[in-house]
């Protein structure tokens, strides 16, 4: 990436060691996120943060009241419709917070054994999921799971991370 280019989001990494190739997925994906939605990236600022299963069942009992570790947490900063009016005044923006996105890895690594896929692929599943509850979707709902994943498999298949 060149030094000119800002990063799609801020890469944290929490109580787990870094490693510089993942980080280059993460900006990708982000990136792809954005382009799909016809977002330009710098107009919002998300944190993503990679931790161990103790440090997100921390958060899941924390603000989830939920005392168990999960895969991913994603916790925006604006409601859907709130977000919508924001992207519909086609205007430049300058930057706000679309929210954190915290993913743990070792989880991520069991689902992709479980699903019997990579583990690009499924970190890069967490990401997008996580992006579009930033967004404002979500899937307790079946028309907006469809929707949902929907946007989510769109994205994966431009990264070419399908099934």
């Amino acid at each position: 990436m060149e030094n000119n280019v800002k990063l799609a989001a801020e890469i944290v990494w929490k109580n787990i060691p870094i490693e510089k190739e993942k980080e280059k997925l993460i900006e990708k994906v982000m990136q792809k996120c954005f382009e799909v939605e016809c977002i330009e990236p710098t107009s919002f600022y998300i944190c993503v943060t990679l931790t161990n299963q103790e440090e997100i069942r921390q958060i899941n009992k924390q603000y989830r009241n939920i005392d168990k570790p999960t895969d991913v947490l994603s916790f925006p900063m604006f409601e859907k419709q709130e977000l919508e009016g924001i992207l519909q005044k086609k205007q430049p923006i300058t930057q706000d917070i679309l929210g954190d996105i915290i993913i743990c890895t070792s989880i991520v690594e069991q689902q992709a054994k479980e699903y019997e896929h990579s583990f690009e692929r499924e970190l890069s599943y967490m990401l997008v999921h996580g992006f579009y509850h930033l967004m404002g979707y979500d899937h307790m709902v079946e028309q907006e799971k469809i929707v949902m994943r929907q946007k989510e498999e769109k994205v994966l298949e431009e990264l070419e991370l399908t099934r």
